[in-house]
């Protein structure tokens, strides 16, 4: 009997499910769905353990340059030999996944997203040696990189730029604009909401993804999930060519949590191998 590959349970990066050989259901048609169905700025909302998380960590590893392209050998993307040898390991990608932006206080939430942001972008320390980049713009990385310990103003407006600067930087390196996926973006919104300091954070939140997703000419295209979906004119307002997947949206139902056939095919593998063990003796 082919031996059955452990289960996934808490994982959530895709490079780390494929290399460990972890059961995978195969959710890369979405690449295929996003091209296809193109728009600037994607909002896909779904309730909790629907695998968004996974769906975008797949989506990073799809995209980014540099990425491992056996890491979708067998699965479903692969067959477009075409989009792949396009699309795939092509551009540069920023991923923050904003589950952990929580604090009692809007300044305690606020560093959180600062040491999120500056976490991310230490990803791109090549920058301070590209030979593509002047000695401001490897200043303006720098200063990405601390965004904490500043006055107030001066803070808040960096904060607001710092996507859409690195983005830039990124362009100036590569000669590519930047595809960005944003994940759990609702979680700080929520959190400040149950503390007590929400329209600090709406403010905050609208600066941020209006210079990243309005105003940015170095984005490519960007994916957000969350559970909620937040008016369009608390955050969102202003954004051109932006498309929300709902729950009960029928387009790509089948990418985001398991379908029927999905949970049957999982559960016949396991009831083999449950009775295969059972034949052997071992259980």
């Amino acid at each position: 009997m082919q031996e059955l590959k452990k289960l996934p349970v808490g994982f959530e990066n895709f490079q780390e499910i494929r290399k460990l050989d972890f059961y995978y259901v195969d959710k890369t048609k979405l690449v295929e769905q996003l091209l296809e169905n193109w728009s600037k700025v994607n909002l896909f909302t779904r309730p909790r353990r629907f695998g968004k998380t996974l769906n975008m960590s797949m989506l990073k590893s799809f995209f980014e340059i540099g990425t491992d392209t056996a890491l979708f050998d067998g699965l479903y993307i692969s067959q477009n030999e075409e989009l792949c040898k396009e699309y795939m390991g092509k551009y540069p990608v920023i991923f923050l996944s904003l589950k952990g932006v929580d604090g009692l206080t809007f300044e305690e939430a606020r560093s959180a997203l600062c040491e999120l942001i500056a976490g991310e972008v230490r990803r791109f320390k090549f920058l301070l040696n590209s030979s593509r980049l002047d000695n401001d713009e490897k200043n303006i990385y720098r200063d990405l990189i601390s965004l904490q310990g500043e006055q107030e103003t001066t803070l808040a407006t960096k904060l607001k730029f710092s996507l859409k600067k690195i983005s830039e930087l990124l362009y100036q390196h590569y000669g590519q604009k930047t595809i960005v996926l944003i994940d759990e973006y609702d979680v700080p919104l929520d959190k400040a909401f149950q503390h007590g300091y929400y329209r600090e954070m709406v403010a905050l939140i609208r600066g941020l993804f209006g210079e990243a997703l309005k105003t940015n000419d170095f984005l490519q295209f960007a994916v957000l999930t969350g559970c909620l979906r937040v008016s369009k004119e608390s955050i969102f307002t202003g954004l051109n060519n932006f498309k929300v997947y709902s729950a009960d949206d029928v387009r790509y139902d089948e990418e985001f949590g398991f379908t029927n056939e999905e949970v049957k095919k999982l559960a016949g593998r396991l009831q083999s191998a449950e009775a295969f063990h059972r034949s052997e003796g071992m259980v």
